[in-house]
């Protein structure tokens, strides 16, 4: 089926068609094209290549060997299409693939100097931190002496606060025994006087006593 509908074309719609998409060129710009397509590294060897293939054309169509009809047309037609498309679009992948690659080496490059830049300051942290070992050491000893200091602090502060409440006791009691004996002499004096007073009130010992007064004022009498 694909055959037949390759027969049913026209050679003469091909041209038009050929003609249709196809722009006039320079001959000479034209066969430098055909040239700079062949395979090879030098003018000799691409113009050998292109004179052995129109010979081994001619050959194979003059002897019939290869018989040119719509399907060799379509073939020669769809390979020149190939080959403009090839031309036109290979130079726009090209320059696409290059941006691309453009792009994609300018964002590794970025990222490699964002993690250079990354790397050094980490290293510079750790710099400033070489001297952590000392410092840990240092305020360690320090929060020793701090605590000792603490320690002795509250110890003293403790034996201040048992001498204050031991001065605080014995001046209570020290107040206690001064009440205590100013009671007791008051007691004693009251004893004292309520005993004077209560004998004085004796008829026996009134008489004792003028008994006595008089042998005193007897003796200084004798006396002089």
């Amino acid at each position: 089926m694909l055959a037949r509908s390759v027969r049913s074309v026209r050679p003469s719609h091909i041209r038009l068609a050929t003609r249709a998409f196809s722009t006039p060129v320079e001959p000479k710009e034209k066969a430098n094209s055909i040239i700079d397509a062949l395979p090879g590294n030098s003018i000799l060897s691409k113009t050998g290549i292109l004179a052995t293939s129109a010979a081994a054309s001619v050959y194979a169509i003059s002897s019939e060997l290869y018989v040119v009809n719509d399907e060799t047309i379509l073939l020669a037609t769809f390979l020149g299409f190939m080959g403009l498309v090839a031309k036109v679009v290979a130079p726009m992948y090209g320059e696409f693939a290059r941006d691309r690659t453009a792009h994609v080496t300018k964002l590794l490059n970025e990222a490699r100097l964002g993690h250079v830049t990354a790397v050094k300051d980490r290293i510079d942290q750790v710099s400033n931190l070489k001297d952590v070992v000392s410092t840990t050491k240092a305020l360690f000893e320090m929060s020793k002496e701090t605590a000792a200091l603490e320690a002795e602090s509250f110890e003293l502060k403790q034996r201040v606060n048992v001498a204050a409440e031991a001065k605080s006791v014995l001046e209570s009691w020290a107040r206690y025994e001064a009440q205590v004996r100013q009671l007791e002499q008051q007691q004693l004096s009251s004893t004292v006087i309520s005993k004077v007073q209560s004998e004085l009130k004796d008829p026996k010992f009134q008489e004792k006593i003028l008994a006595q007064a008089v042998a005193d004022v007897e003796k200084l009498f004798a006396k002089n």
